[in-house]
């Protein structure tokens, strides 16, 4: 047989591949109760097309864009997050250094002891920093594959990381007695 038939298949008549609903109003039925669901289950060689909404497609494409434009301001969070806690990696692991800024820009004159308990508290709010991105980029990562909105979750990540690694790191600071007498003498 040639690749080029010289005669084309029948043309199909008028509503044949409609569905039943669909060649019901056509005729002037409503479309749903004049019509006899087909008597043979659908198998698993035919598949049928799903319909459209009714809402068109100035709905969707609208959805679409609000998708877009969440999974953007989500993405764009996200990069401004990692970039944040990639830079404050170092600061928080030479917890001496820390502190000593955090005192210069506090203004206190006081000497901190910076111990092995400082340097572990240190590490480890950088440590709770690190995991604390990783668990909000999971979280935003399957909403937006959910479909969901997504940009609140990198805001409450950040707040809850911001929270906990504060904690962290005040911890050998309130534990300091020259420096929590510096500040009892300030006030």
């Amino acid at each position: 047989m040639s690749d080029q038939d010289p005669t084309p298949p029948p043309a199909p008549r008028y509503g044949e591949y409609a569905t039943p609903e669909q060649q019901a109003r056509f005729r002037g039925g409503d479309g749903a109760s004049s019509v006899p669901r087909p008597a043979e289950p659908v198998g698993a060689g035919r598949v049928e097309a799903p319909h459209p909404a009714a809402g068109g497609v100035a709905e969707v494409s609208e959805q679409a864009a609000v998708r877009r434009g969440d999974r953007f301001v989500t993405i764009a969070l996200l990069a401004y997050g990692l970039f944040v806690v990639v830079s404050t990696m170092g600061q928080l692991i030479d917890y001496g250094g820390f502190v000593k800024t955090w005192m210069q820009l506090a203004q206190i004159d006081a000497t901190f002891e910076v111990t092995a308990s400082a340097r572990a508290w240190g590490i480890t709010g950088a440590v709770t920093f690190a995991v604390g991105w990783v668990l909000t980029a999971l979280a935003s990562w399957r909403a937006i594959r959910r479909g969901r909105r997504s940009w609140w979750i990198p805001i409450v990540g950040a707040v809850v990381s911001f929270i906990v690694v504060s904690l962290c790191l005040s911890i050998p600071l309130v534990t300091d007695p020259a420096l929590m007498g510096e500040l009892a003498r300030a006030r």
